[in-house]
């Protein structure tokens, strides 16, 4: 559970560090800039603290993929992007491809231990 609170915590933190580089404008506005250094640090934390917890191709798979398409909603919402019907069937097909690679399992395996036997050399 630990790892998905943490999962969800990398995918805001570089929801909110992505916005912040649009409203950086080209990193020329100083507030924008920093939280965007601030943010996407945090992001990286809180994703590594994840992967002792899942998998790292789920976690980088949802990772992307629900980043992907938050922002895609925040484009238009904040930024008048464009949300054509393709780029719509996009968002959907990476949200199914998050759900199957969920399908397929998502925590960390425990490492393989060698067992040294007293009677080896």
């Amino acid at each position: 559970m630990i790892g998905w609170v943490y999962l969800l915590l990398a995918i805001v933190f570089e929801v909110a560090a992505a916005t912040c580089m649009k409203l950086s404008d080209s990193l020329s506005r100083p507030w924008p800039t920093a939280l965007m250094a601030i943010f996407y640090i945090l992001c990286f934390l809180a994703m590594i603290k994840s992967l002792e917890h899942l998998q790292i191709g789920v976690v980088y798979a949802i990772w992307a993929g629900v980043g992907t398409a938050a922002i895609a909603i925040i484009g238009v919402m904040m930024f008048n992007d464009t949300m054509p019907w393709i780029k719509i069937m996009g968002i959907m097909l990476i949200i199914g491809g998050v759900a199957l690679v969920n399908l397929g399992g998502t925590h960390a395996e425990e490492p393989h231990k060698v067992v040294e036997h007293a009677d080896s050399p």
